[in-house]
């Protein structure tokens, strides 16, 4: 009976989880209670020092990525883990790391996430839902296309973490004819992650889709001293946002080919639900206008001087109590909020003011642009691509752009490199987070449809990574001088 009961315990450890678990815990300690770190060296001779709580930020960053991509613990307590580290190590005051839980960014994304929650109460995504399976047809990869592109598309009006709250729940109905229960599926990995991977290559077309544009372009004209329209942005970007879209849709074909080649009888089974679902209600009709007069005035804020102080967190929360003031929502709708998702960007943004305050960020930046200072023009342009890749899939993209965009404009001119491509270049990277969940909020949101883990985001993000490297490559060396941007200084 006692060997029977150990052999049964045995067979139920997971050694894979314990191993990542402990690999964490001791790269932190290890970094942590490290010797000192040389000094970073900037290419005018300035040291940049890493403090011990620099040093400690860098081994609590690299236990949660490990923990995130495993998926040791949920994601929200590795969010939490995070924070107490900081406090408990003295990194950080509680106060400073515990308060990023809660920053206007994360209740940006709670609003995103209600607003999702009225679409499908109202009946507002079956009804979108039913009119695009009417328009794409039965065809799977035309399902693919078609989400892709209205994903897309919507991002160069709205915020991407809102287009994702908005096709979510969208999607879920498109699912639910697909499949008879929420068993992850090809289908499922392809649609929900691919929605997650294409909100981000939509999102760099205009100043609209995230803050990280307004972002770049400040540092931009602070440093350089030249502006960059509205427009000059979205010529350069929409070939390469595109391109990625529909790259995208090929390369979710070839690694999560649907299981059905087509679902018969769609096309007649939405549009007979679609029927079924009868004139347009109030509640949709009210929800409708709420939703998008907020992404209305969020939009004008660029272009009317007299919005410009109205914070975007405010405005998209206006609607969520204007949710509970008209009883589209009660109680019941705030306790289904998904808190996993919201400790995750706490987490987040934590671990990303941590990195920024303690100095270890910067630190990381120059030593590594300053690894490429005497390289050719093209490998330096590309270090800058891939460093804002990897440090925008661990901390807010906006962060990613304030830490490495200043140290390459400065080493830029000694490489003979012009400002212009070192920018957008950055942008491009910086929107496309495709490796970890923490990189952006669609990519949560999409995690929240239970058809993949983290470790398959990971996997699947590696060769779309990739993919962006090259699209960006030929970017710089065609498509960008073709349409007149200059790369090199004369």
């Amino acid at each position: 009976m006692t060997t029977r009961v150990m052999a049964f315990t045995q067979k139920n450890i997971d050694w894979k989880r314990i191993f990542f678990l402990l690999f964490g815990i001791s790269l932190f300690l290890i970094v942590n209670y490290s010797p000192q770190w040389p000094d970073a060296i900037d290419p005018s001779g300035k040291h940049f020092v890493l403090s011990s709580q620099a040093k400690g930020a860098i081994g609590v960053f690299l236990l949660g990525g490990i923990w995130w991509v495993f998926e040791v613990v949920p994601i929200g307590i590795t969010s939490l883990t995070i924070g107490v580290l900081q406090v408990l190590f003295l990194i950080r005051t509680a106060d400073s790391a515990l308060k990023d839980f809660m920053t206007p960014s994360v209740l940006f994304i709670f609003a995103s996430l209600v607003i999702g929650m009225v679409f499908t109460k109202t009946g507002l995504t079956k009804r979108l839902a039913y009119r695009m399976l009417i328009i794409v047809g039965e065809k799977t990869s035309m399902i693919y296309l078609g989400c892709f592109f209205v994903t897309a598309a919507l991002t160069h009006i709205m915020a991407h973490t809102a287009v994702a709250a908005t096709m979510y729940p969208l999607l879920v109905i498109i699912y639910q004819m697909y499949a008879d229960d929420e068993t992850p599926t090809k289908f499922g990995k392809g649609l929900f992650m691919g929605m997650a991977f294409v909100a981000g290559a939509g999102s760099i077309v205009t100043l609209l889709g995230a803050a990280r544009g307004a972002v770049a372009l400040g540092f931009y004209k602070d440093i350089i001293g030249v502006e960059i329209s509205f427009i000059e942005l979205t010529y350069y970007m929409f070939p390469i946002g595109w391109a990625m879209v529909f790259i995208l849709w090929g390369f979710f074909m070839f690694f999560f080919k649907p299981e059905k080649r087509t679902i018969p009888g769609l096309r007649e089974k939405a549009r007979s639900l679609s029927s079924a679902m009868g004139k347009i209600t109030r509640d949709e009709i009210i929800a409708a206008t709420i939703i998008f007069t907020c992404i209305f005035i969020m939009s004008l804020r660029s272009f009317v001087p007299f919005l410009k102080p109205l914070d975007k967190n405010a405005i998209i929360l206006v609607s969520t109590i204007l949710f509970f003031i008209l009883r589209i929502l009660d109680i019941n709708d705030l306790e289904t909020v998904p808190w996993n998702i919201m400790l995750l960007f706490g987490g987040a943004m934590s671990i990303g003011f941590c990195l920024w305050e303690t100095g270890a960020a910067e630190w990381l930046a120059i030593n590594w642009l300053s690894f490429f200072k005497d390289s050719h023009w093209f490998v330096f342009i590309m270090s800058i691509a891939f460093f804002v890749m990897m440090m925008t899939n661990f901390i807010m993209n906006v962060a990613a752009i304030a830490i490495s965009l200043p140290v390459a404009l400065v080493i830029a001119p000694y490489l003979g490199v012009a400002p212009e491509v070192i920018l957008f270049a950055s942008l491009v990277t910086a929107g496309m987070p495709f490796l970890l969940l923490v990189g952006a909020a669609p990519n949560a949101i999409a995690y929240d449809s239970k058809q993949f883990t983290t470790g398959e985001f990971f996997k699947y993000g590696i060769p779309a990574s990739c993919i962006l490297m090259i699209v960006i490559a030929i970017a710089v060396l065609i498509i960008w001088p073709f349409m007149g941007m200059p790369v090199l200084i004369k």
